[in-house]
């Protein structure tokens, strides 16, 4: 008897430990308790992506509360854009499914030619709204140390003058790879078909990106990130960099703040503040 306790208790710390997902029931209409949710994985601060999904039944806010960005000062039309509120709603639809929806809710866009210094057309308003699905086919457990998913968008052209004048599509696909238990090694290829609002048309944009994100300390990390932008329109490489520290307040509160950097002289200068909260 003595002996076969113990080879109980032998095979029971053999087992592997349950993650919230070993069970298919959770969903939108039965959410996973709160005390098994997984650890946060917000879309932002950088260009890079997160291959997780938001918990199902639970939803994520994630907002850029203030962001500036310049042209290039290789460009012969000089521009500068400022976003309030940018903000991306999730809700977690099953075990590996979300559904999200971007709300610009004000943006502010004037533009100049470079041999002026004086602005010569404003527009300011609500952007245009982007509707998105995302569907993680590997690692959605976060167990492993790789995950995969595959996220599809339609931006429709609500924000009239300060937005692109036309329905925008694409597809986005997203990696991570952990490297340690400090280091993620992010990855991402993103297709576009976007819309020219002065050629009236259509074209194609491609842009991949890689990102390292370091957590230096209990509650605090730092992504850096490289990427380039490339389309059918000028048929020419765009590159740039971000840096963006981040500060997790607690376990569903994280705020953020950086800038991306033109690493040529057409490429767009930002900076950012947000932050992500989910529910």
């Amino acid at each position: 008897m003595l002996f076969l306790l113990t080879l109980s208790v032998a095979r029971a710390q053999d087992q592997p430990k349950i993650c919230p997902y070993d069970s298919a029931h959770f969903s939108w209409r039965k959410p996973v308790p709160r005390n098994l949710l997984r650890e946060l994985q917000p879309d932002r601060p950088g260009v890079t992506e997160s291959p997780f999904t938001v918990d199902a039944g639970h939803a994520q806010v994630e907002v850029d509360a203030f962001r500036l960005s310049n042209s290039g000062r290789g460009e012969e039309q000089r521009t500068r854009d400022w976003h309030l509120g940018y903000t991306m709603l999730k809700f977690g639809l099953s075990r590996r499914t979300d559904i999200q929806m971007e709300l610009p809710l004000y943006d502010n866009n004037k533009q100049r030619p470079a041999s002026t210094e004086h602005w010569q057309e404003r527009h300011a308003g609500f952007g245009d709204i982007a509707l998105r699905v995302k569907h993680n086919f590997i690692g959605d457990d976060q167990q492993g140390h790789f995950a995969m998913s595959v996220i599809g968008y339609v931006r429709l052209p609500t924000g009239g003058a300060v937005g692109e004048g036309g329905a925008e599509y694409g597809l986005i696909l997203p990696v991570d790879i952990e490297l340690g238990e400090n280091f993620n090694l992010e990855a991402q290829l993103e297709s576009d078909l976007n819309y020219d609002r002065e050629q009236t048309r259509h074209y194609a944009n491609l842009q991949p990106s890689m990102a390292l994100e370091w957590d230096f300390a209990k509650h605090m990390g730092l992504l850096t990130e490289g990427f380039m932008r490339w389309n059918s329109l000028e048929r020419s490489w765009q590159s740039g960099m971000t840096v963006a520290p981040f500060v997790k307040i607690t376990k569903n509160f994280e705020v953020d703040a950086g800038t991306q950097l033109a690493l040529d002289r057409r490429s767009e200068h930002e900076y950012f503040v947000g932050f992500t909260l989910r529910r």
